[in-house]
């Protein structure tokens, strides 16, 4: 049996190990930090917690070929609740409700009862999500992969056809910017919402892609959130037989002779016959002497721009289950952070989630996006690192008290998580959770090898475009099978 090191506790590192322990490889995953999961985290304070990296979940949908990854690592199993609330996000104008469901027709009906003079707009807006929504995201194989059980995944003919649409709809949206496509609505607040929707910088196909997802019957939130979520692939990791080794700092990636034999480890040489790299790849120059090279790694470096935010979550002593799950809110005034003014927010309310606070009280979390790295940076540099984080947070209560009465006066805990909190935590490059989304972005993944460089193996969330927790899984998932070829070993797959 070949020893394996990964190098990495989070979903990546997580999903290669539970991969390669069911392929008869015996692992030991190597994590810096006090708890697994990576950027899949959540934190308690005071009796509250608050969730720093699930919002939605791709793969929860029974009818997904991601399922069977999620359930194969342990992840999902029939005893996970989903929540999958409705509306999906609501934004409120001139004291009027606008509402996204996540069935496309509710979405429709509602929009055309309050804007018939947008009808055409309208219609076409979840025309466009109508044609996402029947799209089959397929998982396909590395080539040359022996399986042990089943067959290769392929891309079918059917699947390969139910993309088309979906293309189209990317391919004529994806230059478009939103403040362009909100114009086309006459609509006060159908416009105000659109461009108040985070990710707006980003056009409206990713909207289209995410509002498709949702019409699908996919994207919904397990419940209890990333820290039970992250226990299920430790506890299947474990239950294979698999080692997790927590304060455990990779120091470098020992190569000799070109190939990877092990990882020093406080100082010490721990053997391996393969290594498996799964830090966020923008950043795993430093565990090695001489960094590895390779055209995939220089595209996907000009490929990659920062996608972050700093997280504000306040613990209520109130219970606001009675307001909506994912309100679009317009702040009475706007939220000033690295020299942008943040006028609406999406907030998540976790009223309806037990796992997330007291009986009668709410764990709530805001967004604001944007990279502030360098604004938090130069903060803690002069020692005013805290006091802007209280600043923010006390604005935020502030401004919640104009939104939400019953919330004035009785926020009992606020934490305020930065780029730098993930950066320092998590080990992210440059504190960012996803990778940005430009206009030439390809939706392609990286290979999970470096030419000349044998036995070491490279899995992240950076491996595909944009990021999150589904390429994490995946790139996990194609390391091993890249593993598998080079031993000679078969690949157990998904039942």
């Amino acid at each position: 049996m070949k020893k394996i090191i990964v190098i990495g506790g989070g979903i990546a590192g997580l999903s290669a190990g539970v991969y390669a322990q069911k392929c008869g490889f015996d692992v030991t995953v190597l994590e810096s930090h006090s708890v697994a999961g990576g950027i899949c985290t959540s934190w308690r304070r005071g009796g509250y917690l608050f969730e720093g990296g699930m919002h939605w979940l791709a793969g929860s949908g029974e009818r997904e070929a991601l399922h069977k990854c999620w359930r194969h690592v342990g992840a999902l199993d029939d005893g996970v609740a989903i929540r999958y609330s409705e509306p999906f996000i609501e934004f409120e104008h001139g004291g009027e409700p606008i509402r996204l469901y996540r069935d496309v027709d509710e979405t429709e009906r509602r929009l055309l009862e309050i804007a018939p003079r947008d009808a055409k707009e309208i219609k076409t807006f979840c025309g466009c999500i109508r044609k996402v929504a029947r799209a089959e995201m397929p998982i396909a194989d590395l080539r040359g992969v022996r399986m042990a059980k089943g067959k290769r995944a392929r891309a079918s003919p059917r699947s390969i056809l139910s993309l088309l649409p979906a293309a189209r709809v990317m391919a004529a949206y994806s230059g478009l910017p939103r403040k362009l496509y909100a114009s086309r609505f006459s609509h006060a607040g159908i416009r105000e919402m659109l461009l108040a929707m985070p990710g707006s910088e980003q056009g409206i196909a990713m909207l289209f892609m995410t509002m498709g997802a949702l019409a699908r019957g996919d994207g919904g939130f397990p419940e209890g959130g990333s820290l039970p979520f992250v226990k299920r692939i430790v506890d299947a990791f474990e239950a294979a037989g698999g080692k997790l080794e927590l304060n455990a700092r990779a120091e470098r990636v020992v190569v000799e002779r070109g190939r990877a034999t092990g990882a020093a480890v406080a100082g010490s040489f721990v053997p391996a016959d393969a290594v498996i790299v799964a830090t966020d790849t923008m950043a795993i120059d430093s565990l090695f002497d001489d960094p590895p090279k390779a055209p995939w790694l220089d595209r996907m470096r000009a490929a990659t721009g920062p996608t972050s935010a700093t997280f504000v979550s306040l613990g209520i002593a109130a219970d606001l289950g009675g307001r909506p799950e994912r309100p679009l809110v317009r702040l009475p005034r706007p939220i000033s952070l690295a020299g942008r003014a943040h006028e609406s927010l999406l907030l998540a309310n976790y009223a309806g989630d037990r796992a997330y606070s007291p009986e009668g009280k709410t764990a709530l979390t805001a967004q604001l996006p944007g990279d502030s790295r360098a604004f938090w940076k130069k903060a803690r540099e002069e020692g005013r690192y805290a006091g802007e984080k209280r600043r923010v947070a006390d604005e935020l209560a502030a401004a919640l008290a104009g939104i939400m009465p019953e919330t004035r006066g009785r926020v009992e805990v606020a934490d305020v998580a930065t780029p730098l909190t993930y950066e320092r935590y998590c080990g992210s490059w440059k504190g960012s959770w996803m990778t940005e989304i430009r206009r030439d972005t390809r939706f392609a993944a990286y290979p999970p090898a470096v030419p000349g460089l044998a036995g070491a193996y490279f899995a992240s969330h950076r491996m595909m475009p944009p990021g999150g927790l589904p390429p994490a899984l995946l790139s996990g998932r194609a390391a091993v099978q890249r593993l598998c070829i080079d031993a000679g070993a078969a690949f157990v797959g998904e039942d």
